[in-house]
């Protein structure tokens, strides 16, 4: 396998992304509800990535915006960031973390950010090991 990322444009492409999107959102009630969130969220400029195993399907997934903030500038968030458990540990989760630095670089970022569920330490982990830090708390209410 190679490095290669590719982004899901077409409907078939974001379709495919979800038996491994459903391992970190098992909300979603399927291939056609994914589809048409993300298709609301693109008018954000929310774009998808994922990186294929031996076979050619997708094993990891990431989901991602560049937006601007008054406090920071342009950043990259990251929505999601998924690997399929069976290829957990195997570096796919890694070379997507640093191709969307590498994109929130030469797109003019001042940084990338996420926000991680306090239960998920595993992820936790990974965060860290890639240079993350715990910048500041994420409040929020149901409405």
């Amino acid at each position: 396998m190679s490095d290669t990322i590719f982004e899901a444009v077409t409907d078939d492409e974001v379709r495919a992304l979800f038996p491994v999107i459903s391992q970190l959102r098992p909300h979603l009630a399927g291939p056609d509800d994914l589809l048409s969130r993300v298709k609301r969220m693109r008018a954000d400029g929310f774009r998808q990535i994922w990186r294929a195993g031996e076979d050619g399907t997708p094993v990891a997934v990431a989901g991602f915006r560049i937006y601007e903030t008054l406090y920071a500038g342009l950043k990259l968030y990251v929505d999601d960031l998924v690997t399929t458990e069976a290829r957990r540990g195997l570096g796919d989760g890694t070379v997507l973390m640093d191709w969307m630095v590498a994109e929130a670089k030469a797109k003019g970022c001042t940084e990338l950010d996420l926000d991680s569920g306090v239960q998920r330490f595993a992820a936790h982990g990974f965060y860290f090991a890639k240079g993350l830090h715990i910048a500041s708390y994420h409040f929020k209410r149901a409405v």
